[in-house]
């Protein structure tokens, strides 16, 4: 049987070994050092906003420190989009506080305006206003924060940007990442790029930023001995991973092409197939990174289920993965408030992400091609 194709896998660029060996050479091996530096004034120059970055062991960790600095707490409430992967909504139990949950709408798959609206009317008429909303831009496609931040400002009610799939999308040109309070971008394996494991906390101030690194470091106080005042993390950033990040930097712009490149081979693969749409951009106002390509399809139009459409590629050895499932319908959440009506179980039902990764070579698109044709051919 041929290699598997993988969803999206990791893609080197050639010259993060340089900045390794600079870092070993230096004995710079510890969550410090100028990659560390570099890479942050990296993002923030590729970002082009009036932001500092926080480089993080991970999105999470990220996520996390944005709700402390919102001063989430235990019992307080904060909405978040239901379909998304649960590292958006974890961070909220870390801090003892209650996910709201709410639903997608149909042009991004992101939160619903009026979903978002209703709900935040609702906790506070029964007592309860949330401390935060946190709004992803899922598989790269901005969300619409126009008519978030909108409702966020009405209500006084912070907004964290989920951005960790959307690194290189934008928004009516500006970088998704940078419209929040804080905004989170994430650096695992799978993403446009990678640091082997890592995420970035985005600020609006260097306060903010001196912030999180500090609480990102332990919190240690600034004493000869240790004391601490606050309750800390090792959140921070190694000077090795982060030198990776500073050589994925250099093509960047390379994989966000490879990516968006890929979306427009399954349109034009899906063209001639009746019930599967691709997932694109609603408007111009909307600029993808595509780091997962995806699709949707109506069994009775298409002839077969997103099920059955994963298990034949399976059985060609190549890697495809149902949406993410909706936070409301995970077991351990289902407890929770929800508001909004059934888009995001009808998408998760139907939906497919397919191979993505910058790296696929010709002749793998090619084994795509001829999969998905006899596939739909039966």
């Amino acid at each position: 049987m041929s290699d598997k194709i993988w969803l999206s896998s990791p893609h080197m660029g050639g010259r993060e070994l340089n900045y390794i060996h600079e870092a070993f050479d230096a004995n710079w091996v510890a969550p410090l050092g100028p990659n560390v530096n570099g890479f942050e004034e990296d993002l923030e120059e590729f970002l082009n906003a009036d932001v500092k970055v926080a480089a993080l062991s991970a999105g999470t960790a990220a996520l996390h420190l944005a709700l402390i600095e919102c001063g989430v707490g235990y019992g307080d409430e904060v909405i978040c989009q239901s379909m998304t992967f649960s590292a958006s909504a974890n961070p909220i139990s870390y801090q003892g506080a209650i996910p709201v949950f709410i639903d997608s709408e149909r042009d991004t798959w992101n939160m619903c305006p009026i979903a978002l609206r209703d709900a935040i009317s609702d906790r506070i008429a029964k007592g309860k206003k949330p401390k935060a909303i946190i709004v992803v831009h899922l598989y790269g496609m901005p969300a619409k924060m126009e008519e978030i931040l909108t409702i966020a400002n009405e209500f006084d009610i912070p907004v964290l940007e989920d951005a960790a799939e959307a690194l290189g999308s934008t928004y009516k040109g500006k970088a998704c990442g940078t419209f929040g309070r804080f905004g989170v971008l994430s650096f695992n394996g799978n993403k446009i790029i990678t640091t082997s494991g890592g995420g970035a906390l985005v600020c609006h101030s260097q306060e903010d930023k001196d912030k999180a690194v500090f609480l990102s470091t332990q919190a240690r106080d600034d004493a000869p001995h240790y004391q601490h005042s606050h309750i800390g993390y090792n959140y921070r950033m190694s000077n090795i991973c982060a030198g990776i990040g500073r050589g994925q930097m250099e093509v960047l712009a390379h994989r966000v092409e490879a990516r968006r490149a890929m979306t427009d081979f399954y349109v034009n693969l899906f063209s001639s197939c009746p019930g599967v749409k691709v997932f694109i951009e609603p408007s111009e106002d909307f600029y993808s990174n595509h780091w997962l390509a995806a699709i949707t399809i109506e069994p009775i139009e298409a002839g077969i289920t997103r099920e059955e459409l994963r298990l034949a590629l399976l059985e060609f050895n190549i890697e495809s993965r149902p949406l993410w499932k909706p936070m409301h319908l995970q077991p351990v959440f289902e407890e929770t408030p929800y508001y909004g009506s059934n888009i995001a179980e009808d998408l998760f039902d139907k939906g497919l992400c397919l191979p993505s990764g910058s790296n696929l070579t010709d002749e793998e698109r090619i084994r795509i091609k001829t999969a998905i044709e006899q596939v739909f051919s039966k």
